[in-house]
């Protein structure tokens, strides 16, 4: 290089070296371009591996899921009057369609309370027979702890309240005049034309406030404890039970966002329940005969006693339950209630996969 230096002149090797310059840069671009290229190349073969691994992953968790999904068990444990039937009749209407089993629990007289070898047959009915799973069981029984019997996987529970007083009055005129579910049926006190009002003042047996006596035990369950008119374990039971081994607890005076929240958290069984109950025909179908609402004096004589308090009380707790997780699944706009969409999502996930 030095000779031909030598050898060349001055301007000639000034174009030499440019030459050899803008080569150098231009190597270094096409170098730079190939890495680039490259990088893009491994980038894009990393995600194309991702998404085969996801939708390997999310093939395997369907299948998993449809596996989970199809051995559910949902047990509603109806309190008499707070719109059972009206819930009841939604998941009737929508089992074929979602492909699910009912069940109606039919214990004799109503008996909220199970032998111990009854209890010991439904758990294992409920645990055990597959050919009806999916399924929803529903029936005036009081709550029965699965674990007690030595079942790992529970039932899902869910319920609805109501009013205590609302409630009493209710089943009050039920008891004399029937519904329009079934208006032919003779109902226990037909014929006895009292109001409720002349029932209080007279200091009658079916609107004492011993009858106000009936959401807490039936959260509370078959302990005889429970249903000890008064008891305050039984209301401390009661909402711990309802905190720990309940889904879902409505109200009836807000049935219809219940609905919604069941359809977004259950939509194995409840998928188009929400549009059912706003539209359908039996979305309110049971309503009680001849009721009148009773006089301010009638609640306040009511209101005096401490089973009221308690059994307001437990109203109370759930209706607070029941609004805070409904305020943290929907979102009011324009008068009508939206479901949020998921507010979560997955990262930095270790040990990659290869």
């Amino acid at each position: 290089m030095g000779l031909l230096r030598l050898k060349m002149p001055p301007k000639f090797q000034l174009l030499a070296l440019l030459a050899f310059a803008i080569a150098m840069i231009f190597l270094e671009n096409q170098i730079q371009k190939l890495e680039e290229s490259r990088g893009k190349l491994e980038r894009a073969i990393a995600r194309h591996e991702v998404r085969e691994i996801e939708q390997r992953h999310i093939q395997e968790g369907a299948k998993e899921a449809l596996v989970e999904e199809d051995d559910l068990v949902v047990i509603y444990n109806r309190v008499p009057k707070t719109a059972s039937t009206s819930f009841t009749n939604i998941a009737y209407d929508l089992c074929n369609k979602n492909h699910y089993h009912v069940l109606h629990i039919n214990t004799t007289k109503n008996n909220p309370v199970m032998s111990l070898q009854d209890q010991v047959r439904f758990v294992k009915n409920v645990t055990l027979w597959k050919e009806m799973k999916p399924a929803f069981y529903h029936g005036h029984v009081s709550f029965l702890d699965f674990t007690k019997f030595g079942i790992k996987k529970k039932p899902i529970y869910i319920n609805v309240i109501r009013d205590p007083i609302e409630r009493l009055v209710s089943y009050y005129y039920f008891l004399r005049f029937g519904d329009d579910y079934r208006p032919g049926l003779r109902r226990r006190k037909q014929g006895d034309k009292k109001t409720f009002d002349e029932c209080v003042a007279a200091g009658g047996s079916d609107c004492a406030p011993e009858k106000l006596w009936l959401q807490i035990p039936f959260f509370c369950g078959h302990y005889s404890e429970c249903w000890n008119i008064g008891s305050k374990w039984a209301l401390e039971q009661a909402k711990y039970n309802l905190v720990n081994e309940y889904m879902l607890v409505g109200v009836t005076e807000e049935l219809e966002d219940f609905v919604m929240m069941l359809e977004a958290a259950l939509p194995r069984f409840f998928k188009g329940a929400t549009e059912l109950f706003r539209t359908g025909k039996k979305s309110h179908l049971r309503k009680t005969s001849e009721k009148k609402p009773p006089t301010k004096e009638s609640i306040a004589r009511l209101q005096q006693s401490d089973i009221w308090k308690m059994e307001n009380e437990f109203y109370e707790f759930t209706l607070e339950q029941f609004q805070y997780v409904r305020a943290h699944a929907v979102r009011e706009k324009d008068g009508e209630l939206y479901l949020l969409a998921q507010n979560f999502f997955y990262e930095k996930i270790y040990p990659k996969t290869t």
